[in-house]
């Protein structure tokens, strides 16, 4: 039997942000504001982070699961750009806070971006050549983004987030292709981190290689799959989301470099194939390695999947590595989600003074620090309001840089 998703769930974070408000007082071009088509975006609390986000996106998964079914995880993989130390991966952690079994392999990979389908590709290789029947997998895509860059156009795309997938046999809710892929990488500095709290990158020159990228994997698919058109062959799109805009003007420089379709064609393809995909990603931002699952999450819960379809996925990690790939949905998918639109209706908004009070005290709970202890007092009423009494793993403290976790 197949190897595939079974279950995908997102977390989204507790707070958001209007993007227009930020626009405003930050005085930043408005004329820019459509271009990125994003209205809110979803914002970490000091006492989140890549760990938390991790485990409850997870959690309802493997809730939902009996105590047989949760014995056949036999493997955890993370994929993050949002490690808090250079050795001890965080998987050791979200597997202790799910209370996993002991007879598991766990690590965390990494890829910029492309974290979240290296960790994918990963398990459905592990989990396709076990040679038990019924043994799963956890994947899971987090992060926590660093310290906002204020008063740039980065800032307004910094989301916050995760979203975990039960990787395994039979009917769920993606299947790949097998041996459907294009693969591109190459050596750029396009974006980065050179330090756990700080974002750094050159945003045209990130644009440029995403184009490229997108082109040169596609074009591998199409000499490996007979018959491939990037026209017909997929009834959706799927494509990783720095912000939803970026993926417009990507699907058209594709369409119009490889079919020169007129304009009016191609915003209509648009709608028709990409649209849903990134509901989800307007309203909740970059989630980094999570953001192409973010928007196989928003497909399945805005697009009708009555039949079984084919669908397009292209991945992107900064740096450069890339994935063209493509798998069937089955019918009846879209009924077997977690309610992530719910979950993105019940954020609570921020202000600017309390948005960027909490930016400023995430700093601690970066990766590389020693010894910490939340405050909650210090932004006391959001916390009243997002997390108190949720049932959601919030870092507690950190002890000589181990780090403690509670339920909200």
């Amino acid at each position: 039997m197949t190897t595939g998703i079974q279950a995908i769930n997102a977390y989204v974070g507790r707070t958001s942000l209007d993007v227009g408000l930020l626009f405003r007082t930050r005085d930043l071009d408005m004329g820019r504001f459509g271009n990125l088509l994003m209205a809110e975006k979803s914002v970490n609390l000091p006492c989140e982070d890549a760990i938390s986000n991790a485990v409850n996106a997870a959690k309802p998964l493997v809730d939902a699961l009996g105590p047989e079914e949760r014995e056949q995880i036999e493997l955890l993989v993370v994929g993050t750009e949002s490690g808090v130390d250079y050795a001890k991966p965080i998987s050791t952690y979200v597997h202790e806070y799910l209370g996993l079994s002991p007879r598991c392999r766990s690590f965390e990979v990494k890829h910029a971006c492309y974290g979240g389908t290296a960790a994918l590709r990963t398990a459905l290789g592990i989990i396709g050549t076990a040679g038990h029947p019924g043994r799963r997998a956890l994947v899971i895509a987090a992060d926590a983004a660093g310290v906002v860059d204020r008063n740039t156009y980065w800032e307004p795309s910094q989301g916050a987030g995760a979203v975990a997938m039960l990787v395994g046999a039979g009917p769920g809710v993606f299947v790949p292709d097998q041996g459907a892929y294009g693969l591109h990488t190459a050596e750029v500095m396009d974006t980065y981190r050179p330090e756990a709290s700080f974002e750094a990158g050159d945003s045209d020159l990130s644009l440029m290689s995403y184009l490229e990228a997108l082109q040169k994997s596609w074009a591998m698919y199409a000499d490996r799959v007979e018959g491939a058109d990037i026209r017909t062959t997929f009834a959706h799109l799927v494509f990783h989301s720095p912000f939803a805009g970026m993926v417009k003007g990507a699907h058209r420089t594709l369409l119009r470099r490889l079919a020169r379709l007129p304009e009016d064609e191609i915003t209509a393809d648009f709608e028709r194939r990409l649209a849903d995909s990134l509901r989800f990603c307007s309203t909740v931002g970059n989630t980094y390695s999570a953001a192409l699952y973010l928007g196989l999450c928003s497909l399945l819960e805005h697009g009708d999947f009555r039949s079984a379809q084919r669908i397009g996925l292209f991945s992107y990690g900064s740096g450069c590595a890339s994935e063209f790939y493509s798998g069937v949905v089955p019918a009846g998918a879209g009924d077997r989600t977690f309610g992530v639109r719910d979950a993105i209706a019940a954020r609570v908004p921020l202000t600017i003074p309390e948005y960027e009070l909490v930016s400023d005290l995430s700093v601690r709970r970066m990766g590389g620090v020693k010894d910490w202890a939340d405050s909650t007092a210090e932004y006391a009423d959001v916390y009243a309001r997002a997390l108190d009494g949720r049932g959601l793993l919030v870092l507690d403290r950190i002890d000589a840089y181990h780090r403690k976790y509670r339920w909200s």
